[in-house]
C-alpha cells in the first residue's frame, strides 16, 4: 500500500490529478508517458481548423437567425441557443491549442483556467441538451402537429431554453470549482487541472458525464426519430392521406412533392443521428474506459496508457460537432440557404451601380424598368410609384401571411 500523486488525462485531454492511497502495484508504477512530439503540433491544428469553421458557420447562424424576425420560431429559438453554446465554447478553443502546443504548460492565469474550462463544460451538456429539444420538437410537430400547438410556443420555447441553460451551468459547475492552475513537478509545467479530492469524485464526475450528457440524451434522440421514421413511412405508404394533406398526415401537399419532402426529413433524420453518435460515441466510451480502469474491472497500465493517447484525439472529434452543428441544422435547410442568399444579395445589391434606388420592387436605374415594366428609364415610371409602393405593401403582408401558415406545416416548421 502505498500513497500515490496520480497524473492523468482528464476527459477533455488535459491534465487532472488527485491524492489517494492505492493497493494496486501495476497502477502505482504507472508512469505519465509524454505524448509524440508531431502531437504536440497536430492536435493544436485541428483545434484552429474547428475554431475557424465553427466561428464562421455560427457566426452565420446567429446573424441571419437575429435579423430574420418573421421566422421565430420554436426550432430556431433553440437553433439560437444551440449557436451560441457552440460560440462562446469556440471562443475558448485557442487558449487550449496554445495549452496542448507548450505540452500541458498554461500560460493565461488561474482566472482564464477557470473560465476556459467551464465553457468547455458548458458547451458539452448544453449543445446536447439543446439538440435534445431539437429533436424533440421535430418529433411534435411531424407527428403530432394538432395536439402539439399548445405546448410549441415560442414563450414556452425559451422558458424551455432558460431551465435548459440553468441545467447545463449546474452540470459544468465541477469543472469551474475545481479546476485550477497547479504546478506538477514530475512534468516540470504548470498545469490547469482538475484537482479530485478523492478517486471517487473521478468516477462519479465521468459517469454522470456520460450518462447525463450522452447515453440520455442520445436515448431520447433515438426514440424521437424513430417515431418520425416510422409516421413518415407510413404516411408514403398511404397515398390518400398524403393527397388530402388532412390531419396528422398532412405533412405534405401532394403525392408528388410530398415524397421529396418525406426522403428530405429522412435524410435529415439520419444525419442528425449519426453526426451526434459518431462524434461524441468514441469520446464517451474512452472516458468509460478510463472509469473501468478506477474501478478496478480494467487492470494494467496499458489501459491508462491507452486512455492517454486516444482522449486528445476523441476530444477533437467530440469539440468538431460545434462546427459540423452550423452545416447540419442550417445549410443543409432550405429555408436558411434562402434566408442567406437573400442577404448576400440584398449585401451586395445595395452596393451596386443601381443600388441605391433599383433595390426594390420597381426601383430606379435599369432594374427599375424591369420591374416596373417602364423600359430603360432612370424613373422608371414616377406616376406610377404610390400603385406600387401600395402593392408592394399588400403583398408584403400576404407574405408574411403565408409565412406564419407555413410555420403550422410540419415540414415548414423549423431549419430542417
Amino acid at each position: 500500500m502505498a500513497t500515490t500523486l496520480f497524473i492523468l488525462n482528464d476527459s477533455f485531454g488535459n491534465i487532472s490529478i488527485y491524492d489517494e492511497v492505492t493497493h494496486d502495484e501495476d497502477s502505482a508504477s504507472c508512469h505519465h508517458v509524454p505524448p509524440p512530439e508531431h502531437q504536440n503540433k497536430l492536435i493544436p491544428a485541428i483545434y484552429a481548423l474547428i475554431f475557424l469553421l465553427g466561428m464562421a458557420g455560427n457566426g452565420l447562424v446567429l446573424m441571419v437567425l437575429c435579423r430574420n424576425s418573421v421566422r421565430r420560431t420554436v426550432a430556431n429559438t433553440y437553433l439560437f441557443n444551440l449557436a451560441l453554446s457552440d460560440l462562446l465554447f469556440l471562443l475558448s478553443l485557442p487558449f487550449w491549442a496554445v495549452y496542448y502546443s507548450l505540452d500541458y504548460h498554461w500560460a493565461f492565469g488561474s482566472l482564464m483556467c477557470k473560465v476556459c474550462s467551464a465553457a468547455l463544460a458548458l458547451n458539452l451538456y448544453a449543445s446536447i441538451f439543446f439538440i435534445t429539444c431539437m429533436s424533440v420538437d421535430r418529433y411534435l410537430a411531424i407527428v403530432r402537429p394538432l395536439r402539439s400547438q399548445g405546448c410549441r410556443r415560442l414563450c414556452q420555447a425559451r422558458v424551455v431554453s432558460a431551465g435548459v441553460w440553468l441545467l447545463a451551468c449546474g452540470a459544468a459547475a465541477p469543472a469551474l470549482l475545481l479546476r485550477d492552475t497547479w504546478h506538477i513537478e514530475q512534468l516540470g509545467v504548470t498545469a490547469c487541472v482538475l484537482h479530485y479530492p478523492s478517486g471517487d469524485w473521478v468516477v462519479g464526475l465521468a459517469l454522470t458525464k456520460t450518462l447525463v450528457g450522452f447515453l440520455v440524451p442520445l436515448l431520447v434522440i433515438v426514440t424521437c426519430y424513430a417515431g418520425i421514421g416510422r409516421h413518415l413511412l407510413a404516411v408514403t405508404g398511404t397515398g390518400a392521406g398524403m393527397g388530402t394533406g388532412s390531419g396528422t398526415a398532412g405533412v405534405t401537399r401532394g403525392p408528388d412533392k410530398g415524397s421529396g419532402n418525406v426522403d428530405h426529413v429522412l435524410k435529415m433524420v439520419v444525419a442528425v443521428v449519426l453526426a451526434f453518435f459518431l462524434c461524441w460515441f468514441p469520446f464517451h466510451t474512452v472516458t468509460l474506459l478510463d472509469v473501468l480502469h478506477h474501478l478496478g474491472v480494467l487492470r494494467g497500465c496499458w489501459v491508462r496508457h491507452a486512455v492517454e493517447k486516444l482522449l486528445p484525439f476523441t476530444s477533437c472529434l467530440g469539440f468538431s460537432n460545434s462546427a459540423v452543428n452550423p452545416f447540419l441544422y442550417c445549410f443543409v435547410g432550405n429555408h436558411f440557404r434562402q434566408q442567406l442568399s437573400g442577404r448576400w444579395r440584398e449585401s451586395w445589391g445595395s452596393r451596386g451601380p443601381g443600388g441605391g434606388g433599383g433595390g426594390g420592387a420597381g426601383g430606379g436605374g435599369v432594374g427599375g424598368g424591369v420591374g416596373g415594366g417602364g423600359g430603360t428609364s432612370v424613373g422608371g415610371g414616377g406616376g406610377g410609384q404610390n400603385k406600387r409602393g401600395s402593392f408592394s405593401t399588400r403583398l408584403s403582408s400576404l407574405s408574411r401571411k403565408l409565412s406564419d401558415l407555413k410555420d403550422l406545416a410540419p415540414t415548414e416548421a423549423g431549419p430542417i
